[in-house]
């Protein structure tokens, strides 16, 4: 997928070159203003004033020459509101929207139901659905369209913490079952780091990095920040279930990290986020709290944020930790570039 476009709107210009994956999820990450829904207009051909190139899954959308309409991009659009007909059933909702597409099918909307869960709720009318359902509905309308590319405009943005917790799932749902690109737009680290494959972090209509998520993350002399904090995203499969202590246990580079057990069953893969202030480092295992120590070895030591710190870079295996220290503590340990290392984790500090 490429992405080039420029665009002047008064005091704001869009000015941007982009070659990105053409499967999973890239995400669009930046403050309020920086250009991302623009960009995700642009793709959209809803920017009559945009000059560039856009190509997807080797079709060209946009060049010097050409320049399709809307209604001739195969896209599906996914907003903050699903815009729901609220005298129609979710039924009769998806119905409408697929016998104005060309390319929507009966096929494709059955497949949509299922794969965001909606079976349930088609007789229901709109007024009755929580928000987390009624957005889950507008995605399903969005993959009935048998769309090229998914657009998703900060889908999440309207939603409550719960319910932005139960469309998360379905999500991860979409990409792993669907090889076509999604373009998502977001300024929530969370989101950022639970979907995110690569990652195009924007300001003042620019692109000021783009990048896999774990190289961003773990970039040794600007490493990504999701809200402010330097952290790891690891993924493994589930490979034990402690149901006495609740706790599941994930596989990584064949040592095991554990973390609480959210309704998780062996084989499932699981995404984590791990701060790099919840990682302490040590020279031998001793009596502590912590549920996981890892081997490691020390591959770049870089300045932190005040004079007094420094960000560790350590890898396990083919997984990379950042670590947050004291330049004493390091000293104290007598650490440095090419040493060998334990991780230890906090069990409880782990966001998945």
């Amino acid at each position: 997928m490429k992405l080039a476009y420029r665009l002047s709107k008064g005091r704001f210009n869009l000015n941007v070159d982009l070659k990105l994956p053409d499967t999973g999820i890239s995400v669009l990450y930046g403050h309020s203003g920086c250009g991302k829904t623009t960009l995700l207009r642009c793709v959209a051909g809803l920017e009559n004033e945009a000059t560039g190139h856009c190509s997807i899954a080797n079709e060209v959308w946009e060049s010097k020459s050409i320049k399709l309409k809307p209604h001739k991009r195969d896209v599906g659009y996914v907003f903050q509101e699903p815009s729901l007909f609220s005298h129609l059933s979710v039924k009769d909702n998806l119905d409408y929207g697929i016998k104005r597409a060309i390319e929507a099918s009966k096929k494709n909307l059955d497949e949509a139901i299922a794969v965001l869960g909606i079976e349930h709720l088609l007789e229901q009318k709109p007024a009755a659905l929580s928000g987390g359902e009624a957005q889950r509905v507008g995605i399903a309308r969005a993959l009935a369209l048998n769309p090229k590319i998914l657009l998703f405009d900060e889908p999440l943005a309207s939603l409550d913490d719960d319910r932005k917790r139960e469309i998360l799932p379905y999500l991860k749902r979409i990409k792993r079952q669907l090889s076509i690109p999604m373009l998502y737009v977001t300024h929530a680290a969370p989101e950022v780091a639970m979907l995110a494959d690569h990652v195009v972090v924007m300001h003042e209509g620019r692109v000021v990095s783009s990048d896999s998520l774990s190289a961003s993350l773990t970039n040794e002399k600007l490493p990504l920040r999701l809200n402010g904090e330097i952290s790891s995203v690891l993924t493994g499969k589930i490979i034990e279930i402690d149901k006495r202590w609740h706790l599941a246990c994930l596989s990584i580079s064949d040592q095991k990290l554990w973390l609480p057990n959210t309704k998780m069953s062996i084989g499932d893969e699981v995404r984590v986020q791990i701060l790099s202030k919840d990682i302490a480092l040590a020279n031998s295992a001793g009596d502590a709290s912590f549920q996981n120590v890892f081997k490691a070895k020390i591959v770049a030591i870089n300045e932190g944020d005040h004079p007094s710190q420094a960000i560790v870079k350590a890898n396990v295996g083919e997984h990379e930790f950042m670590v947050a220290v004291t330049k004493r503590g390091l000293a104290n340990l007598g650490l440095r570039v090419g040493n060998q290392v334990l991780l230890q984790v906090k069990s409880v500090a782990i966001h998945s």
